[in-house]
């Protein structure tokens, strides 16, 4: 039988947890990253009943590949990560932005709707919901949320002088 096979769990954490973190450190280039990585490996080894544990002929080599495959999945999300990052974000043009007197006057506008009518609009305009998910949130029909929106809208633009 093999002397690594025979050692507890606890000795073999001992024995490879070190030089799994430098593995895992030149892999990743994170000291950080390679730490949670290891502890993230033993925790599912530990984790595996004591027979599965035991068909494991080699626990160093099947965590070193463990920690590897991890490694390889962690570099491929940060990756991806940056690649997002440094992506332009999708803002629109200075031009159209409102301005803070815009703003102002539609709050303004918002503060002369009842509480109801506020909350159908936030939730299909703010929010982006369809009309049957703006009912089931008001606990009402689809078409009380249509004459809610229609008479909000008209009063807005009332205020608004549109």
């Amino acid at each position: 039988m093999n002397e690594a096979r025979q050692r507890a769990p606890g000795e073999v954490y001992a024995h490879e947890y070190a030089g799994l973190v430098r593995l895992a450190y030149v892999t990743t280039g994170s000291l950080a990253a390679a730490e949670d990585v290891v502890q993230d490996v033993f925790a599912d080894w530990f984790r595996l009943d004591g027979d599965r544990r035991d068909e494991i002929r080699e626990p160093a080599a099947y965590l070193r590949r463990a920690v590897l495959s991890r490694c390889t999945s962690w570099v491929r999300r940060r990756v991806l990560e940056r690649r997002h990052a440094a992506a332009p974000a999708l803002t629109p043009p200075a031009s159209d932005a409102p301005s803070q007197a815009d703003i102002a006057a539609v709050r303004a506008a918002l503060r002369r709707l009842t509480p109801r009518q506020r909350a159908a609009v936030f939730l299909r305009y703010y929010l982006d919901l369809p009309e049957a998910q703006v009912a089931a949130e008001l606990a009402c029909r689809p078409g009380t949320v249509k004459s809610l929106l229609h008479r909000s809208l008209t009063r807005m633009k009332d205020v608004l002088g549109e």
